[in-house]
């Protein structure tokens, strides 16, 4: 999928939901994520979409906050089958996004989307819309507006237990 069909649907989807619009080098590392973040002053939770698949073909996007893990027990639960990581190469051929900038909103309907509840416990969250050169920036009150326009199946994950 083109980067540039990405970006524009994200654009669509926060057309009418208070949001903030960067661009700036691009953002493929952690590392250069905290030097944006500190230049341009960025209040927000940096997210990461892990793009996973399951042995029997299917696909699935997993929404998180920049320290979280894949909870293989979470993904199971929700999808009925334990997830492995998708490689580089194949999450470029299934989606076009690069690695380390994995947009978590796409206009597919047969990848859902599963969000991690610990995301929802910050003020806002930042993503890239497909291009890594731009990121956008939404309070984590709006969300729910922005998954309920998305043509996929939407889950949130069970909170994890210790």
């Amino acid at each position: 999928m083109p980067l540039d069909t990405i970006h524009h649907f994200n654009c669509q989807l926060l057309a009418d939901l208070p949001h903030q619009r960067y661009q700036h080098e691009p953002i493929l590392d952690y590392a250069t994520d905290e030097q944006v973040k500190a230049r341009l002053g960025w209040q927000a939770e940096f997210s990461k979409t892990l793009f996973l698949k399951f042995k029997d073909g299917r696909f699935a996007l997993l929404l998180t906050h920049r320290d979280g893990r894949l909870n293989n027990k979470a993904v199971k639960a929700t999808l009925g089958a334990k997830p492995s990581i998708c490689t580089a190469e194949e999450m470029q051929a299934q989606i076009g996004c690069l690695p380390g900038a994995v947009c978590p909103f796409l206009p597919r309907a047969d990848i859902p989307l599963l969000i991690d509840p610990q995301l929802l416990a910050h003020h806002a969250f930042t993503w890239t819309p497909g291009h890594p050169e731009h990121t956008f920036l939404l309070e984590t009150a709006h969300l729910p507006r922005v998954l309920a326009q998305l043509p996929c199946e939407v889950s949130y994950l069970p909170v994890a237990t210790t």
